[in-house]
């Protein structure tokens, strides 16, 4: 499967040249193993690392299934998070780019409802919504599900873990046409199996690995700084390394603002999110960001899954994550789409020195301890 290219998938001209623009060198693990059986009807389940090309994996078999003359909703992607669902329905349309006729409506909690009215009223072929809100618009008769042919469930592990099993089983309940369901998830949980078994016929099963292909490549490394010099630290790496693009991930909202302020005095183009932001806000600074206008944005852990955020340089772990799991996410932003990248963890205490060791070692990850000197303009990278 190593050598298959996206001509050799079966899959229209149209489909072709989008990857061709987006300069794709062949298929990800994930798409070479989805797309023909996804295009054949089948259902499949799929364990597969973030940044392995998943939307384009489902999206490219969706597309090729829409009917245009059809103006009922035909697919359903379900995600767990506003900000996954703005980048699936940003990758989809992107995958509609010469396919005239083909719409997708994003449709999400926190934005206003009076918006995707009229962007339903739009007849879509393809919904991408979280669960809540998508709930909602069937209760006020906004959307109909009946015509829906293929489901697919993104980060569907991480949806049953923010509670939304119970509203995905109902969900799923309501489209009688439905032909085939596809189920991504980092991890294959009970919960995640059992609609597996529960909604699925025949599902081809897929498990990729993180491997040379899949994995980010990522340096990653630790260095003992004190908590009134990580600002400082921050910006000094940054010039030291001539970094353009860079997220800074803090536990809480007074660290987020505080080191966004201090960063700002220094001089850098920088602003931040967290959760007491508006979504409109939100969604203000990201693009902000994504389009240049800033060179470093400072988040909580909001950010650190699902946002359409894939060449950002460096990653700055400016407290040591509570969960494993959210430092695989904050260091997977960089070292995407078979680009380098580099991410620098903050050791501030004893218990971040012990909770970094035990995300070293419950992750597989590599991570260096470096020293920093701020008299000179290079880092030391030499192992202590």
């Amino acid at each position: 499967m190593e050598d298959l290219t996206f001509e050799q998938l079966n899959i229209s001209q149209e489909i072709i040249d989008v990857i061709k623009q987006k300069n794709f060198d062949k298929p990800t693990q994930v798409q070479a193993q989805t797309i023909p059986p996804m295009l054949e009807w089948r259902d499949v389940i799929a364990k597969a690392p973030t940044g392995t090309g998943k939307t384009y994996a489902f999206g490219i078999p969706i597309v090729e299934h829409i009917d245009i003359t059809n103006n009922h909703v035909q697919a359903l992607i379900l995600a767990p998070t506003r900000e996954l669902a703005i980048q699936i329905s940003s990758e989809m349309e992107d995958i509609c780019k010469f396919k005239p006729g083909i719409k997708v409506v994003c449709i999400y909690g926190g934005q206003h409802i009076a918006v995707q009215f009229k962007s339903l009223r739009r007849n879509p072929q393809i919904v991408v919504a979280t669960p809540g809100r998508l709930l909602d618009h069937i209760g006020r008769r906004t959307i109909n599900l009946d015509w829906v042919e293929t489901v697919v469930l993104d980060e569907a592990d991480r949806m049953v873990d923010m509670g939304f099993f119970k509203d995905v089983t109902r969900i799923l309940d309501m489209m009688p046409k439905r032909q085939n369901l596809a189920l991504y998830s980092a991890t294959l949980s009970t919960d995640v199996t059992t609609i597996g078994w529960k909604y699925q016929r025949d599902a081809v099963e897929i498990i990729v690995q993180e491997d040379v292909e899949s994995k980010p490549d990522i340096l990653q490394y630790s260095m003992k700084i004190s908590e009134m010099e990580k600002s400082k630290a921050i910006a000094h790496i940054m010039d030291a390394e001539d970094y353009e693009r860079a997220l800074v991930f803090c536990n809480t909202k007074s660290r987020v603002e505080r080191i966004t302020k201090m960063l700002s005095y220094k001089g850098y183009s920088v602003d931040c999110i967290h959760g007491d932001f508006r979504q409109t806000l939100r969604e203000k600074v990201l693009n902000t960001f994504r389009d240049g206008g800033l060179r470093i944005l400072v988040a909580t852990d909001i950010a650190s899954r699902g946002l359409d955020i894939d060449d950002v340089d460096v990653v700055f772990n400016c407290d040591i994550p509570a969960e494993n799991e959210y430092y695989v996410h904050r260091i997977g932003r960089t070292g995407r789409a078979k680009k380098h990248g580099v991410s620098f963890s903050f050791i501030a205490s004893i218990s971040d020195s012990i909770r970094l060791r035990e995300i070293a070692r419950c992750t597989r990850s590599e991570i260096t301890p470096i020293d920093i000197d701020f008299d000179v303009k290079h880092l030391d990278y030499k192992s202590k």
